[in-house]
């Protein structure tokens, strides 16, 4: 059993690197895709580690990432809520709870909720004034997306887990000339359905495992005349407790790696590679790194944990879009 299960580790780590290798090409945007807030990971500690989370549970959070790995849990009740001062002053908070009643025998379920402020910007529309148009008043345009999942462990190897969003954005109105003369104003709002599957898999070889997953699945969207899809996202990713080959874990308990391969539906393919070293049972130092972006690289951050309670903090330089803080409290129980 054990060299069958050795087999299929490396084959599976030959498929990551071929995936890799075929994925690493300059590719340029295959479409347009609307409703990109739901590309944006606000947890601190999986922004931390680049992304790089999908064969890694999350508890919670895994909502976000891979919700077959949020049957991998030993805690009764999952909570976190995280806020994510993006660029250009946008703001994304978000939050989850997972509950698993008795002992995971009908699987865990948990709910999400993601919010986005884009602040307040001035509506505007063409005019034969001097400066070429007249102030319609202030856009305060929004997103939401607020989601219920279910994760279940077929067996002690593997699990699956489903995650269905309802997602809405509001950008705000138009004043448009009307078809009998004069104008008209539309409002341009839009919501969907969307649905996010993952996989689990522990090969049982130490701590290898695999994970995969399909993010924002859904229909086409349309505000008024032209459809658009969501940012729909394939990932697989390797994750190893690279310490479970040293024999000392006196100071350090476990210094967890996870590689995630990622094809996007409007992007060229990139590769997350993320770290997490836990220090004592409390301390968590977090460093990643995203390759095939255009402004991000590296990452890195922290966290501190202790009575079920944890707080982590990341830190990402984003280029000309300048800095990128994000902070994170979790409790378990």
């Amino acid at each position: 059993m054990k060299r069958h299960r050795t087999f299929l580790t490396i084959l599976c780590a030959i498929g990551l690197c071929g995936a890799v290798q075929g994925w690493s090409q300059d590719n340029v945007k295959l479409a347009q895709t609307g409703m990109q807030f739901l590309s944006v990971v606000s947890d601190a500690r999986g922004s931390a580690m680049a992304g790089a989370m999908t064969a890694l549970p999350m508890e919670s959070a895994s909502l976000f990432y891979n919700p077959g790995t949020m049957a991998v849990t030993d805690r009764m009740l999952s909570l976190s809520a995280s806020y994510n001062k993006w660029i250009a002053d946008i703001a994304h908070t978000t939050f989850s709870l997972s509950y698993r009643p008795a002992n995971g025998d009908y699987g865990v379920i948990g709910v999400s909720g993601q919010f986005v402020d884009y602040g307040v910007l001035q509506g505007t529309v063409v005019s034969s004034a001097d400066k070429g148009y007249d102030d319609t008043g202030d856009l305060k345009p929004y997103a939401v997306a607020l989601g219920v999942g279910y994760a279940k462990s077929l067996s002690e190897s593997f699990s699956v887990g489903l995650h269905v969003k309802w997602v809405s954005q509001s950008l705000g109105s138009s004043i448009l000339p009307a078809s009998g003369g004069g104008t008209e104003v539309k409002n341009n709002h839009a919501t969907v359905l969307a649905f996010d599957f993952g996989t689990l898999f522990k090969t049982g070889f130490k701590s290898f495992a695999f994970g995969m997953s399909v993010r924002n699945f859904s229909g086409q969207v349309k505000f008024q005349d032209e459809s658009f899809p969501l940012p729909l996202t394939f990932a697989i990713g390797l994750s190893v407790d690279a310490w479970d080959f040293v024999q000392d874990k006196s100071v350090v308990r476990s210094v967890f790696v996870d590689i995630d391969a990622i094809h996007n539906r409007d992007y060229r393919e990139q590769l997350f590679i993320g770290v997490d070293c836990r220090l004592l049972g409390v301390l968590a130092l977090r460093g990643g790194y995203i390759g095939g972006s255009d402004e991000a690289g590296a990452t890195m951050g922290f966290g501190v944990q202790k009575f079920g309670l944890e707080a982590d903090y990341a830190f990402t330089p984003f280029g000309v879009f300048d800095n990128v803080h994000r902070v994170t409290l979790r409790y378990s129980m």
